[in-house]
């Protein structure tokens, strides 16, 4: 179950776990991204599409259910839903707007999926960033719904641990999305980011959901509350 599903490193993370061998269902606000993901081929016509806003709590609780009405059971739970409103989130409003969804959504989705994950020792994986660690001038409600990401990530590792759950995220660095299109589209934005990256580059939604795939897989089995950075080794410089 990947939320934030319709588009971006959300779509190619579900793409991915059904390469793996997972039964996918989808969840985003975006009804005509569900559709336009629901013509991949990858998914055989296999892909469960749930239309869900994770700043509703009842949202998040009738996915789950339909989720397990429709495979009997649910096994992983990846995070990816989120918004970010570049320039305007210095208004109180506007941050808390973006906090609901990026840090209380995952916290939504958590909860109602935590008893049903129970039943099959399953795995959560959350969407952090690097973000989470150095600060964003542009975004204060995006780089502080990061940071909570992080530390809820580590508390419900610590807490889920007794329904054998395992909690882990991702926490991305510069990767090429609609999300950083103006920062790629800025020459001299992008050239600082590349030439401070070890790697060189920017990185792609594909780089994320290999790590993805990872976490959710039993190559992860001992671990959680790991905050896996993909970013090209932007936090070693």
């Amino acid at each position: 179950m990947v939320t934030g599903a319709a588009s971006g490193m959300g779509r190619v993370m579900i793409r991915a776990l059904a390469e793996a061998g997972a039964m996918p269902a989808a969840v985003d606000i975006d009804t005509a991204g569900l559709e336009r993901l629901s013509q991949d081929t990858v998914f055989g016509g296999r892909l469960r599409r749930i239309a869900a806003d994770v700043s509703n709590a009842e949202h998040c609780r009738n996915a789950v259910a339909d989720v397990l009405e429709t495979f009997g059971s649910l096994d992983i739970l990846v995070n990816c839903a989120g918004i970010i409103r570049r320039g305007d989130e210095h208004d109180p409003k506007v941050f808390a707007d973006v906090v609901d969804v990026n840090l209380l959504g995952t916290m939504r989705m958590c909860a109602a999926a935590r008893p049903f994950l129970a039943r099959t020792q399953g795995c959560i994986v959350n969407t952090a960033s690097i973000l989470s660690y150095v600060g964003g001038a542009l975004v204060p409600g995006y780089s502080a719904s990061k940071g909570g990401v992080v530390q809820l990530t580590k508390s419900l590792a610590i807490s889920y641990a007794a329904d054998k759950i395992r909690v882990n995220a991702i926490a991305p660095g510069w990767i090429a999305t609609s999300f950083t299109q103006p920062v790629q589209d800025d020459p001299a934005r992008s050239q600082t980011i590349v030439s401070r990256t070890p790697l060189g580059r920017w990185g792609t939604p594909a780089d994320v959901a290999g790590a993805a795939v990872f976490l959710c897989s039993p190559a992860a089995s001992f671990i959680t509350g790991a905050i896996l950075a993909v970013d090209g080794g932007y936090l070693a410089m």
